[in-house]
């Protein structure tokens, strides 16, 4: 009994001494979305977000890219498909984060990049359901790194998957998953 006792008080211990996971709350024109970040998983790219995050980058921005069944992403774009600036590219954590059971699944965080592994800067995506041709697979070519996740939505799930379900194809664009009507990242904050 005693060393059950003592093998509890370690494991509670430990807990305790373990860091908080570090939460932003996006604040939407369609409610409230809380992120939990994985540090562990994929430092670097934590950091990152966290850095656009505490500059206001994320403010006024909108999601541009909605895929019923597969994604919605934002983070780049103002209304009106302005380019927000962005900081150099951030090596591609995938399969660090991979390794420690991090895949795209529904509800996961992930960064956006573009055709090369290493080009990931401000835009993330949400996965409405599991997406595993996402993921990590091997370094051998640019297709098979995957894009790295690094956190999953802890609240507001169905404010994601109303997002999910906006009309597309706004008129004035040649983005085709672009909202009709905008979806607008109004506030983002470290809680």
């Amino acid at each position: 009994m005693r060393r059950l006792l003592l093998v509890l008080l370690s494991a509670a211990s430990l807990a305790l001494a373990a860091p908080p996971k570090p939460r932003v709350k996006l604040t939407t024109t369609m409610g409230v979305i809380v992120l939990e970040l994985e540090p562990q998983a994929a430092p670097l790219t934590v950091a990152n977000f966290l850095k656009y995050v505490r500059r206001g980058q994320y403010k006024d921005t909108i999601f541009h890219r909605v895929i019923p069944g597969f994604i919605i992403q934002g983070g780049g774009y103002v209304d009106y498909l302005g380019k927000k600036r962005t900081d150099p590219p951030i090596p591609n954590e995938a399969d660090r984060a991979a390794a420690m059971g991090w895949k795209n699944r529904r509800g996961t965080v992930g960064m956006a990049r573009l055709g090369y592994p290493d080009s990931a800067t401000a835009e993330f995506y949400i996965n409405l359901v599991n997406n595993p041709e996402l993921d990590f697979k091997s370094k051998k070519n640019d297709a098979s790194w995957g894009y790295c996740v690094f956190g999953k939505v802890v609240q507001g799930m169905d404010v994601v998957e109303r997002i999910g379900h906006v009309k597309t194809g706004h008129p004035r664009s040649d983005f085709p998953n672009l909202p009709v009507k905008p979806v607008i990242i109004k506030d983002a904050v470290v809680l």
